[in-house]
């Protein structure tokens, strides 16, 4: 599976608005549905829409930096889960 960083997300879609999605898939080697859903998404959610590789999508509201806090408070939240189950593993092996 190919990955793509925004900019050539954005780019690809530009191009495919000048010449029409084919073509732009043809020449920038991009399956065609795959730029459609790219246009697709752009329409929906407008600056938001291209963030990059295999990351999920910001509503045109949020920042890049809320984006960052939301994702380093949910591997905290992970992180405190794992201390949690070793602190009772732990607990657990003193009680012997």
């Amino acid at each position: 599976m190919n990955r793509y960083d925004k900019a050539f997300k954005e780019e690809a879609v530009r191009l495919s608005d000048e010449i029409g999605p084919k073509k732009a898939a043809e020449q920038l080697g991009v399956a065609y549905h795959t730029l459609q859903d790219w246009r697709k998404r752009r329409t929906l959610h407008g600056d938001g829409a291209h963030i990059g590789s295999g990351r999920a999508y910001a509503s045109a509201n949020k920042t890049t930096r809320e984006i960052e806090l939301e994702r380093e408070n949910s591997e905290l939240r992970r992180a405190n889960e794992i201390l949690k189950d070793a602190l009772g593993f732990f607990a657990k092996d003193r009680k012997r």
